[in-house]
């Protein structure tokens, strides 16, 4: 019985012993991972500023009526080219019921009183040239008549235009809306029928039309806090718009807020720039635009690919694996410059001729053996 023992641990020892060797010489015999490596290279480098916003006309024009009335008709459609003066619309006046009663009230006072003040000045008139009375008090009744006359005209005018909104051979200014300046006609809010209020101190009134000039265009964006202190006005940009293929257009800032506005935790600054349309593009208002504003540039500096990178989970401090002249690699520690979101400047750490590794690679080869 103990024989049979002995010889099955001698057995189970002997496996153990082969299964170790042969662990030993599987772990030796495992090829090193390779991983692939790029060197620092010479080029040109910018650090750029994006700010997003939209595009719309620098000269924008509300044309709004003097008057409340109806819209009787309207002549032009929405992007219709106008010139200034041409006519927009046409509005009928509805006269308020009690206004125009007290007016034509007003109407027959005047009249009544300068049928009196007529009748006195004929009077006067007649005693004036027997000599009878005095010449003051001729002219006196001559003044009267005068302002009865002025009075009895001024309450018809006020008539007039309570009823029909101008008075006649006045070229309906009041209800005639025509455009102020040149451009095209971006909205018109109200349909023939629509009932419309005048623009005065108390409300803005009734929209009846927007025109705008299309030649001359702005960008308005937003930037953040951590970025406008780099912004200085009159500054070359450029603008991108992606409704048109990512067109860019030349443009120049004009405008950076004095003050900014909390949005979703952030303060955000607005920013104006003039923007140079050439004729034969197409442009409508409202259109989403990015505006690139380079803030510095370099030529012919040694830059590696961000990507490259590591940074110390400790100290947070930027390093690169380089490769030794055994195939090892070493942590070197660098010193950066400005980044352009692809490339990075070295300043200090490595030279043109080191060998970096480009550390996922090994993790990219293990996640593809695994699928």
């Amino acid at each position: 019985m103990n024989k049979a023992v002995k010889i099955i641990i001698g057995i189970v020892v002997l496996v153990l012993f082969v299964w170790v060797i042969k662990y030993f010489k599987d772990a030796n015999s495992k090829t090193v991972e390779a991983f692939k490596t790029e060197t620092p290279f010479f080029t040109s480098i910018k650090t750029k500023v994006v700010a997003t916003g939209k595009l719309n006309p620098e000269e924008e024009i509300e044309l709004k009526p003097q008057i409340a009335g109806i819209i009787d008709k309207i002549l032009v459609e929405e992007g219709d080219i106008v010139k200034k003066g041409d006519l927009i619309a046409r509005i009928r006046v509805v006269p308020n019921e009690q206004s125009l009663v007290s007016a034509r009230s007003r109407i027959n006072t005047a009249q009544l009183s300068y049928d009196n003040a007529k009748t006195l000045f004929d009077r006067n008139k007649a005693l004036f040239e027997k000599g009878v009375i005095s010449k003051q008090d001729f002219e006196n009744s001559e003044l009267n008549v005068n302002q009865a006359r002025e009075s009895l005209r001024q309450a018809q005018n006020d008539f007039q235009i309570i009823k029909q909104g101008s008075l006649s051979g006045g070229g309906s200014a009041n209800t005639n809306i025509v455009a102020q300046i040149s451009g095209t006609v971006l909205e018109i809010p109200v349909r023939e029928g629509d009932q419309v209020i005048e623009s005065n101190s108390f409300n803005a009134g009734t929209t009846i039309a927007t025109v705008a000039d299309m030649s001359k265009m702005i960008f308005e964006g937003k930037v953040d806090e951590s970025e406008v202190g780099k912004l200085e006005e009159g500054k070359d940009i450029i603008v991108v718009l992606g409704a048109i293929n990512q067109k860019e257009f030349p443009a120049t800032l004009t405008f950076v807020a004095p003050k900014g506005i909390e949005e979703n935790g952030a303060v955000q600054f607005t920013i104006k720039a003039d923007v140079q349309v050439e004729q034969s593009t197409k442009i409508r208002a409202g259109y989403s635009a990015n505006a690139e504003i380079e803030m510095e540039s370099k030529d012919s500096v040694m830059v590696v690919k961000e990507a490259l990178l590591q940074f110390n989970r400790f100290t947070e401090k930027p390093y690169v694996e380089v490769q030794q002249e055994d195939g090892s690699f070493e942590e070197v520690y660098v010193e950066l410059g400005i980044s352009d979101g692809i490339n990075v400047e070295i300043t200090e750490g490595v030279s043109e001729t080191d060998n970096i590794k480009v550390w996922n690679k090994a993790k990219e080869e293990n996640n593809d053996e695994n699928e």
